[in-house]
């Protein structure tokens, strides 16, 4: 209804409705309201608009009596509402008013004032509502702030990814530039100190940011990522790990507290920073280091409330980064164990050169092995614990001692692994009952191994595996070779199926790779590695770096191990080899050959008796009891090694003969001269075998 229609005998002339309108919309509105003529120059304001008076600001562009950050965006959305495109509804603008510091936040709608001639014709101007929402912009931003610090860390074991999320979570929404130290102790796995922290606690920078509009470098931080200082005294710094409390501190052209370096002066100036806080990273009265944030340029100060989140957001770094220099401190002691549970030098072996890569990562339980059999044999075994931490370690000490236990008893590959499934199933009993409140009580226990044996007078590797990759192998022409061995169940698995080995055929100079199972993660990872192998000219060392410089970077984080074995012969003139007829006077014939062998090897004379009076008692053992055929070996290496083979499958045993008894000392004097003796089964009879130890070291 146009006031021309107000019905006949209204008290109040339209003329004086308008203005009575006006009046008391702008007197009793609860949000700021502006009147813009077609120019979207300010005509009238209420007292709601704070900061902006009405005799100052009345002529002013819009944009510019907000002086807002984005002046041509908002008058080409006025400009629309204007052209009849329909009302604005709480959009969001940020500028600045005059006569109060500091950006602000405003919520704008916009309506569209008809002219006479209604939608269709000019407008007379536009009416707005703005309402300054910046302390509930500011409070949005803290509370959004402090949940991305809640879910950026915490979700890392590692102190620089935490550092570095707890930097991206509150730059740039909460502060403009910040900067992370840790207490260099800590980042070593140390506890941290009871504060107050002492004056020359060195601490590390452990990450900074800031946000694009910011240059130059945090003001007393121009050290990089990684680098150590000492606090100053009297700085807020200083103070902060003192008596534990944050600090907001504005800061002026010249802080009296600044260090007196120009270097620091001069990069406070260059970034423009005019506000800090500073809060200790503690924890149960220990700190942990110092986190300081500051804000730069026309960014508003920091306020009391943003003091408390800071403190919040410290809390939760400080907890996150506890916990990884725990796990670090737990991994660092799992490692020392690893490592000195594990070989601490490449053995030698008579007829394979090998070669081992362990990379360490978050597996401590990851194992290898290279083990000297009889006849000149070699036993390859990598194993893995799953897990991390001490316990994985401990455990995998304990499977590696039972497995060169076992490989001493010249065992077949399969009898080795089933006799150490039986002692893992034990192992894993003692744990079930272990009581509830043990850690270990719920823990499962899980396993794998892999067991070689490589005869280089046969050139043959047999081989057995445990819920474990088969090894890889490459012959001397560079082509794969499969190995077809059967995977039996874990060390700790229920399942009760036997182990069944398989055995290939070797040329000399072929390559196997004994490799955990996180080197094999890939679909590509076998034919990598394989492909690795088949480069020629390389020592084994450099293909093993080879391999692992080709690995993705997720494996090497996890830690793997990895042995390589390049397969030999034993040469022939330190093989003396004869075979024995079963006669009475074959011990005397054994006696005469083998002096004269090793009268020729440049024995000395002792070694010569005492390798004489080991043969004849051997071979007399084996005539008198063994049968045919009967062959006598002898091998030269670091030791020497005598081997008497018969076709008898009964295995002689020590005994302690008494005074009066006038037999039975045979193997027990053998067991006086040599350093070790066994015997080892086949499918075609035994072999009862010494080793004795050479002044010198053997050949060379």
């Amino acid at each position: 209804m146009s006031y021309a229609e107000t019905p006949a005998g209204s008290g109040t002339p339209p003329g004086g409705l308008d203005e009575a309108l006006l009046k008391s919309l702008f007197a009793q509105s609860a949000v700021g309201l502006l009147v813009l003529d077609p120019q979207l120059r300010l005509v009238r304001t209420n007292s709601l608009v704070e900061g902006v008076a009405t005799e100052e600001y009345i002529g002013l562009p819009f944009t510019e009596a907000f002086r807002l950050d984005d002046p041509q965006g908002s008058g080409q959305l006025l400009e629309r509402v204007l052209a009849g495109e329909g009302p604005v509804r709480e959009h969001l603008v940020r500028g600045r008013l005059r006569r109060i510091p500091g950006d602000r936040t405003f919520l704008v709608s916009a309506y569209r004032l008809d002219g006479p001639d209604g939608p269709d014709g000019p407008a007379l101007g536009l009416l707005s509502a703005v309402v300054d929402v910046t302390e509930r912009e500011r409070a949005r931003a803290r509370e959004t702030a402090l949940a991305a610090v809640r879910d950026a860390v915490g979700g890392s074991l590692d102190v620089a990814t935490i550092c570095r999320a707890f930097i991206d979570a509150l730059v740039p929404g909460f502060a403009d530039l910040a900067v992370i130290e840790v207490v260099d102790e800590v980042l070593r796995g140390a506890d941290p100190p009871v504060g107050p922290l002492p004056p020359d606690t060195p601490l590390r920078c452990a990450g900074n940011g800031r946000c694009d509009s910011v240059r130059g470098e945090a003001p007393g931080r121009t050290r990089p990522v990684g680098g150590i200082r000492r606090l100053p005294p009297r700085t807020p710094y200083a103070l902060a790990v003192t008596d534990l409390r944050p600090r907001l501190v504005p800061l002026t052209a010249d802080p009296p507290w600044l260090d007196p370096d120009p270097e620091d002066i001069h990069a406070l100036a260059e970034t423009g920073a005019h506000s800090l806080i500073v809060v200790p990273l503690t924890l149960r009265g220990a700190v942990l280091g110092l986190v300081s944030l500051y804000r730069c340029g026309a960014t508003e100060p920091f306020g009391e409330e943003d003091v408390s989140l800071a403190g919040t957001a410290a809390t939760r770094a400080a907890l996150a980064i506890d916990n990884a220099r725990r796990y670090e401190r737990e991994h660092v002691i799992a490692s020392t164990v690893q490592r000195r549970l594990l070989p601490q030098a490449e053995r030698h072996q008579a007829a394979v050169e090998t070669a081992h890569v362990l990379l360490p990562g978050r597996d401590s339980g990851c194992w290898f092995d290279t083990i000297a059999l009889s006849g000149a044999r070699t036993a390859l075994v990598v194993g893995g614990v799953a897990g991390e931490g001490l316990q994985s370690a401990i455990a995998m000490g304990q499977l590696r001692t039972v497995v060169q236990a076992l490989a001493g008893l010249d065992l077949e590959p399969e009898e080795v692994l089933a006799r150490l499934k039986e002692t893992a199933d034990r192992l894993a009993h003692e744990r079930a009952a272990l009581p509830p409140s043990d850690s270990l009580h719920g823990e499962e226990l899980r396993a794998g191994c892999v067991y070689g044996v490589y005869d280089p007078f046969t050139r043959t590797c047999t081989v057995a595996r445990a819920g474990h990759p088969a090894p890889l192998i490459v012959g001397p022409d560079g082509q794969r070779i499969t190995v077809d061995a059967p995977e039996g169940p874990g060390l700790f698995a229920d399942d009760s199926a036997l182990f069944a080995p398989a055995t290939v055929t070797l040329e000399e100079g072929s390559l196997l790779a004994f490799c955990t199972a996180e080197l094999l993660a890939d679909e590509h990872a076998e034919e990598r590695i394989t492909r690795t192998l088949a480069r020629p000219g390389r020592s084994l060392q450099q293909l093993g770096d080879d391999i692992v410089y080709a690995l993705p970077d997720d494996t090497r984080s996890a830690g793997a191990a990895l042995l390589l074995a390049r397969t030999g012969t034993v040469s022939d003139h330190r093989v003396a080899t004869w075979d024995l007829a079963q006669e009475r006077t074959t011990p005397a014939t054994a006696r005469l050959l083998v002096r004269d062998r090793l009268q020729g090897w440049g024995l000395d004379e002792d070694t010569v008796d005492a390798t004489e009076l080991i043969v004849s008692e051997l071979v007399t053992n084996a005539v008198r009891y063994g049968t045919p055929p009967l062959r006598l070996r002898l091998l030269l290496d670091t030791s020497l090694t005598c081997e008497v083979h018969d076709g008898s499958t009964a295995a002689p045993h020590l005994r302690h003969a008494r005074t009066v008894d006038e037999g039975g000392r045979g193997l027990f004097i053998v067991s006086r001269l040599a350093a070790h003796w066994g015997a080892r089964h086949g499918p075609d009879g035994k072999v009862l075998w010494t080793e004795q130890d050479l002044p010198g070291g053997g050949a060379h």
